[in-house]
């Protein structure tokens, strides 16, 4: 019978677990509430630049987007299904959103899900399962329906940058 020896290395995971929890740096700027990766945490919303101009982004910095199938101001997402897979809804935890540097009309819907998702001049928005980082706009024009949005709410329509175009969702 083969045994293997844990003790030994009881110590080992101990301490990569206690330096996993450390804290490290702390990257955040107490006075404006936001990262050195340019995301704010305490709002829903937030205005960044990328390669296609001041977008809005949602609180951890991952691009929104708006679908042209949705009507403004109907009061619900028409994507479902795998749809609703691929393009996660932008949510919020509270009936009053909070944003940063976004000017247009912002509000919320209750998503397909249950979620209760933000809209943007009565657009809901979404997030892209295929955006990674933020800033990526990897979504932009997917299926010439998809869109980044500015910080009015109006969509960005540049497809000079669209990562994803032979996407099909």
């Amino acid at each position: 019978m083969r045994r293997i020896r844990y003790i030994t290395a009881a110590p080992l995971v101990l301490g990569l677990a206690l330096f996993g929890c450390s804290s490290g740096t702390d990257t955040t700027d107490t006075a404006a509430g936001s990262s050195a990766d340019g995301t704010n945490g305490d709002v829903d919303l937030q205005v960044t630049d990328t390669e296609l101009g001041e977008i809005i982004v949602d609180g951890d910095g991952l691009t929104a987007y708006v679908f042209d199938m949705d009507t403004a101001g109907s009061g619900e997402s028409t994507c479902t299904g795998q749809c609703l897979s691929d393009w996660p809804p932008v949510t919020t935890s509270s009936g009053d959103p909070q944003v940063d540097g976004v000017t247009g009309d912002v509000g919320t819907i209750t998503a397909p899900n249950g979620d209760t998702q933000i809209t943007l001049e009565g657009l809901p928005l979404y997030l892209f399962a295929g955006d990674a980082e933020p800033g990526d706009v990897t979504g932009q024009a997917v299926n010439d329906v998809w869109w980044v949005v500015g910080a009015d709410g109006s969509k960005i329509t540049d497809t000079a940058s669209s990562g994803t175009g032979g996407y099909s969702r």
